[in-house]
């Protein structure tokens, strides 16, 4: 069994993989962010480093579902099914050129056709992307007090986060590699509380059951 998470930074999908992955006895695989020579340098000049930092976490992202994959169960974090979204938002607000557009974009394409050919088990068994407003996004970050991920006196920070949110939306409808599930952040502090926790747990096993993965 595979499960990828998607959704907005600070979400909290580096948690809810934490709490799957105990719940379900399973491994998880973590996007590189702490230690990411390359996104502190992003934020500080996004225009410069867009297409270094995507090329960055597509290889990442692209060693790690091969890894999970190859395994029998896994959760991931964020996974390579998300990436084009990121670095066409960036693109769009002028941070690469073309070239560097299409040279993203047939790689990309080449690697997800060879992703089938790299384990036995072809796709995820199921999508659970994390909705979450502004505000409570806000909120997120904010606690966890990274500097480069303080939109404030930053207008094209705050810029990118609603480009994100609002094309979140198209995305998860398009999206149709696996089952997929929505779980409302807002609705559901899976992090502080336990009962709310406990609700999104269920909520996952029930939609794992249906589909006959546990």
């Amino acid at each position: 069994m595979m499960i990828v998470l998607s959704g907005m930074i600070g979400a909290g999908k580096s948690s809810l993989a934490t709490i799957l992955s105990e719940h379900l006895g399973t491994q998880a695989f973590y996007e590189q962010v702490d230690d990411n020579p390359v996104l502190p340098l992003f934020y500080a000049d996004p225009k410069k480093y867009a297409f270094l930092l995507q090329i960055y976490f597509l290889n990442k992202r692209f060693a790690s579902i091969k890894r999970a994959l190859s395994d029998d169960n896994n959760v991931l974090d964020r996974s390579i099914y998300e990436d084009s979204l990121f670095f066409h938002i960036n693109a769009d607000m002028g941070r690469a050129t073309e070239q560097e557009v299409q040279v993203y974009d047939e790689l990309l394409d080449n690697m997800m056709e060879e992703l089938p050919y790299a384990a036995h088990k072809k796709a995820p068994d199921l999508l659970v992307h994390l909705v979450i407003s502004y505000d409570t996004m806000l909120e997120h970050i904010q606690k966890r007090g990274r500097p480069y991920e303080q939109p404030q006196n930053d207008t094209s920070l705050v810029d990118y986060y609603h480009n994100l949110l609002e094309r979140y939306d198209s995305w998860y409808q398009n999206y149709n590699y696996s089952p997929k599930m929505q779980i409302n952040c807002d609705e559901y502090d899976f992090v502080e509380n336990a009962s709310d926790r406990e609700k999104v747990l269920q909520l996952i096993d029930a939609e794992l059951k249906k589909r006959g993965t546990i």
